[in-house]
């Protein structure tokens, strides 16, 4: 009997430190809730239902979605939505950030999701940007660009520029995987890894330290477009001297 005790709290020690961070409903009081759910009541419910059920295509279920995927779409303004398209862009947000907790908390509260990340997490000068360059280069790079630049996607879709894009956003958007993106859950890039990201793309936002970076697509490319500017100089003075001693 007292092993079979010891294996149930092995087994509950060991669920409890592999479950989901804890969302915003965790610490957020009754009346941030309630304040969220009126905020939802008046902004987000035409689309995506009162009880957040969402219609079928219209908007989805934001049931079990978790505090981060609301900190990230409304905090960078993706949604509201202005209009129907592809995918809904960056814009300025409506709401300032006390709202956004506020509106993060009621969803929060609806069903377990991934929890807005702490500052610690999203700490680029804690993170490794060599290994953060391995990591986005082998997950992220195909759609945003070796260094975060951004890319066309199919069907009108687009991967945004990440440069001008907060710590906390780009290790929200990692965790919730918005529109197109896939998740990248603590499975597939751990905690850690996802600040190697920001500190790899913190220290791209920083700009080219050598002026023009032509997309940074490396050194090697870049000499040859300067070796064939210079050889298209040459070549035109040369047939310019030609023209004017004949």
């Amino acid at each position: 009997m007292l092993l079979v005790l010891v294996l149930l709290a092995l087994i509950t020690g060991v669920a409890a430190v592999a479950a989901p961070s804890a969302t915003a409903a965790d610490t957020a009081s009754a009346d941030d809730v309630a304040a969220g759910e009126a905020l939802f009541a008046a902004n987000c419910a035409s689309c995506h239902g009162l009880d957040a059920q969402g219609q079928d295509g219209v908007a989805p279920s934001l049931v079990g979605v978790g505090a981060a995927a609301v900190d990230f779409q409304v905090g960078t303004g993706r949604m509201p939505m202005q209009a129907s398209g592809p995918q809904a862009p960056a814009k300025p947000a409506q709401f300032d950030q006390d709202q956004i907790n506020q509106l993060a908390a009621w969803v929060a509260s609806l069903g377990a999701g991934p929890a807005i990340p702490t500052a610690e997490q999203v700490d680029p000068s804690l993170g490794d940007a060599a290994n953060g360059m391995e990591v986005f280069r082998t997950n992220c790079a195909m759609c945003h660009g070796s260094i975060g630049g951004g890319g066309a996607l199919t069907q009108g879709k687009f991967a945004p520029s990440l440069l001008e894009t907060t710590p906390t956003h780009i290790y929200e958007a990692m965790l919730t995987g918005p529109q197109s993106m896939p998740v990248f859950n603590d499975a597939n890039i751990t905690p850690e890894h996802k600040r190697d990201v920001i500190a790899y793309l913190d220290a791209q936002s920083a700009g080219s330290p050598g002026g023009l970076s032509l997309g940074a697509i490396g050194p090697v490319s870049e000499g040859l477009w300067a070796w064939l500017v210079l050889l298209g100089l040459i070549i035109g003075a040369t047939v310019w001297v030609g023209a004017r001693s004949s």
